[in-house]
């Protein structure tokens, strides 16, 4: 299938802030591995996965900076590795979110 099929075919939410005739699946692979993982469908998760490979998205992930912590959980169950060798998961774990308590 070609990256255009591909695109096309991909749901039409993953591409609301950027113009669809100027995006390119190759190019823009990073932006897209991670859209579907945090926002896309099942069959957007099948799409890319038969156009990049499993292990194309994974080394693409490893490399992310952010990553939604399911999408984080999905990637690591897929592909049998550990979150621990994600940067993501380090750069979350050196900036932890603020937790606000009330006293009362």
């Amino acid at each position: 299938m070609s990256k255009e099929e591909c695109a096309n075919r991909l749901s039409p939410v993953l591409f609301w802030d950027v113009d669809r005739d100027q995006f390119d699946m190759d190019t823009h692979s990073a932006f897209l591995i991670q859209r579907v993982l945090e926002y896309g469908t099942r069959d957007d998760w099948r799409i890319i996965r038969d156009y990049y490979g499993l292990d194309k998205i994974v080394e693409c992930c490893k490399q992310m900076r952010t990553l939604d912590p399911m999408a984080l959980s999905f990637i690591c169950c897929i592909s049998h590795t550990k979150e621990e060798e994600y940067r993501c998961y380090h750069f979350r774990q050196l900036n932890p979110e603020l937790c606000f308590f009330s006293e009362r």
